[in-house]
């Protein structure tokens, strides 16, 4: 919940669906999806009102946290529209209130369905696809924790899958296993994993050092990589095809398995 939400009054049927998404990331994985899909279904029973909104976006924010299955993200993508269909909300500063680009980004990105029609959906669509274009130009030049250096367009040739992330942040640490596994298992076929942080060297150097981390770890030192990415929140990976054409990205946290479909999308096997 943001900073806005703090003087909200939830009523007596909304606080226990807000306490149970306070504690999702607690659930176990083998059951989060379960949870998530039947919290759901709780919200959508919910008369319309803007808390139902705001429990609809913030499920909808931590449902992408790992693969809790597609028909769980349906089920959260449709009683986010729903919630909006019901209340839909002006724009702020000129563009689309964030419940839309989350629901846009749903679409987008996890290949859900929505039938919701507004201008606010809308034009978060077309915020996506503008962000989707400036990204496509991104290059970058930045060292590694031993010196080396790493230019993006220099890796044509090569499926990368570019990382951000940072010690601080449990998901980004969650996946870590994973991507060196991929490393691992992909680096002779022509795969390079690249994990961005704008954290300082002397921070970041025993933090990957107690993982065993093999795979290339890169200072952006400043963020100026994650800004021209429009980078948001971490983890994030970005997908590159040997013609260095982005191919895919995550909205969240990827398992093995989903990084495996990203990777296939850009050919690698």
């Amino acid at each position: 919940m943001t900073a806005q939400t703090q003087a909200v009054v939830w009523t007596a049927q909304e606080q226990p669906i807000l306490q149970q998404i306070k504690g999702l990331r607690q659930v176990p994985d083998n059951q989060r999806g379960h949870v998530t899909r039947e919290l759901a279904l709780e919200i959508r029973k919910l008369p319309p009102a803007m808390n139902k909104v705001r429990l609809a976006t913030s499920l909808a924010h931590l449902a992408t946290e790992g693969d809790f299955g597609h028909d769980t993200l349906q089920d959260v993508a449709t009683t986010l529209a729903d919630s909006l269909r019901e209340t839909p909300l002006p724009d702020v500063k000129g563009k689309p209130a964030h419940p839309y680009v989350e629901l846009a980004e749903l679409v987008r990105y996890e290949r859900v369905q929505t039938t919701l029609d507004s201008p606010a959906y809308t034009a978060a669509v077309a915020e996506l696809e503008s962000v989707d274009r400036q990204r496509e130009k991104a290059d970058f030049t930045l060292s590694d924790l031993e010196g080396k250096t790493w230019t993006l367009s220099a890796l044509r040739g090569k499926v990368v899958l570019v990382n951000f992330w940072a010690t601080w942040c449990p998901p980004c640490q969650k996946e870590m296993p994973d991507l060196e596994a991929l490393y691992k298992k992909y680096k002779d076929q022509g795969l390079v994993v690249l994990a961005l942080t704008d954290e300082e060297n002397a921070k970041v150097q025993p933090f990957i050092a107690s993982r065993k981390v093999t795979y290339p770890i890169l200072l952006d030192t400043g963020g100026a990589v994650a800004k021209s990415l429009q980078v948001d929140g971490l983890p994030k990976s970005f997908v590159y095809n040997r013609e260095g054409a982005l191919v895919t990205q995550s909205m969240d946290m990827r398992t093995g398995h989903q990084f495996e479909e990203m990777l296939d999308q850009a050919g690698l096997k």
